[in-house]
């Protein structure tokens, strides 16, 4: 299982990563932010909602860096475990044997986040 620590020293790598894209590439960059920040925000669907539809396809997608930082927003928003659970379990609905795999990866990055790694 992930430790706390390694989870946000992943989180922070990968924000590192994003932040040398944003610098090799700004304009492009810019752009994608602002269409996550549009995509993201609270509207008739509430953003931890949002956040949750983002787990679930990072997880059909198998994408880890994903998967951290969409469990993360789901977190900040206030996302339970249950909540998480739920829809991992569509996510494997729709992704068969993989997206077990990385639905195990989202659990324990929810765990570390929330201290119970």
């Amino acid at each position: 299982m992930a430790s706390t620590e390694n989870i946000t020293l992943e989180l922070k790598a990968m924000n590192q990563r994003f932040s040398a894209l944003a610098k090799a590439a700004p304009q492009t960059m810019v752009a994608y932010r602002s269409l996550m920040m549009e995509a993201s925000k609270p509207g008739l669907l509430p953003a931890k909602l949002k956040e949750l539809v983002a787990v679930a396809i990072a997880v059909h997608q198998g994408c880890g860096d994903c998967i951290l930082f969409h469990v993360a927003n789901a977190a900040g928003h206030g996302a339970s475990r249950e909540e998480l659970a739920e829809v991992l379990a569509v996510s494997i609905e729709m992704g068969g044997g993989p997206s077990t795999v990385y639905a195990g990866r989202a659990i324990e990055a929810f765990d570390a986040l929330a201290g119970k790694a």
